[in-house]
């Protein structure tokens, strides 16, 4: 499978198999309003995190008892608010409504431990400014290690990047090679805003970099040398090499969900800057950080325009 997967009106649906891995998958679902949508977890766990609109879930074990019910209340879009959102568990079933409709991310993680079923609220997501100058974002750490650590393998956040802006900058890597001590499989899903920076829209437009060193040819690693355009709805996916940067167009606000799992007994988001660019790092201090982040909170926007 290609690294990137283009919306092209296509429902998301990134399983292990699909894109050649182990652990980490994606699927992201249209809640017509008022109907069901029941699914089964089979061996891997996900969180719930609503995109756009409410959602209504029960959880149940797959002999049928009933195992919890939560009612997220969602939001407008991601680009005008920081999420509620749950956590399901392995061998479990799931099943979701809408009153009116709604879009819903699941990402998920193959997994070995089944967790029982939990409610994050929105109000407990720790809402992050990192980077400074043209490289600030929002990181919004909702299912990281240390905020949320009732998962088994699985590691999610999402990111806002202003129009103009860089993230996931300095390059980073998380793979078997040195000097890396956590190995994660990980997806990039994309949304862009239009015109009037909250609804999702085909128009904008980022840039999205993924790429190997020697190193990752000395361990055998396919060599990767890829920079895509990226639209609203695409996904791109990262088995290995680094990855950065994600460039908003002047214009158009980027948001992309996190999802990342690997073969680690220890959940961890850690990861091997290139050599070559870490010394960025060293020069923020010293610069002032966009005050249009943070972008969003629990409460609704916050940054300028």
């Amino acid at each position: 499978m290609s690294l990137h997967i283009p919306a092209n009106g296509q429902p998301v649906f990134v399983t292990p198999d699909s894109a050649g891995w182990q652990f980490s998958g994606l699927r992201v679902l249209e809640l017509s309003p008022g109907i069901a949508q029941t699914l089964p977890t089979g061996s891997a766990e996900l969180f719930v995190l609503p995109l756009a609109g409410a959602v209504s879930m029960t959880v149940a074990t797959t002999s049928g008892e009933a195992e919890a019910s939560f009612m997220l209340a969602g939001r407008e879009s991601v680009f005008t608010a920081v999420s509620d959102f749950a956590y399901v568990g392995r061998d479990s079933v799931l099943t979701l409504v809408s009153p009116a409709g709604a879009q819903v991310a699941l990402p998920s993680a193959r997994c070995t431990k089944r967790l029982p079923a939990a409610y994050g609220p929105a109000i407990d997501v720790p809402v992050e400014v990192r980077g400074a100058g043209p490289a600030t974002r929002q990181v919004t750490n909702f299912g990281v290690p240390g905020a949320w650590d009732h998962a088994d393998k699985l590691v999610c956040c999402e990111l806002i990047t202003p129009p103009g802006n860089w993230s996931s900058y300095p390059p980073h890597k998380h793979d078997v090679t040195a000097p890396c001590q956590v190995v994660n499989e990980e997806i990039y899903y994309y949304r862009i805003a239009g015109p009037d920076q909250i609804t999702p829209n085909p128009q904008g437009f980022g840039l999205h970099r993924t790429y190997t060193g020697l190193e990752h040819s000395a361990a055998g690693l396919a060599e990767l040398d890829e920079s895509l355009e990226v639209r609203d709805g695409d996904v791109v996916l990262i088995p290995h090499g680094y990855h950065g940067p994600c460039v908003a167009a002047p214009g158009y606000p980027m948001y992309y969900l996190n999802v990342l799992a690997g073969p680690g007994d220890t959940r961890s988001m850690a990861f091997c800057d290139d050599p070559e660019h870490a010394w960025i790092r060293d020069t923020w201090s010293s610069m002032p950080t966009d005050p249009r982040c943070p972008v969003t909170s629990a409460a609704g926007r916050v940054g300028a325009p």
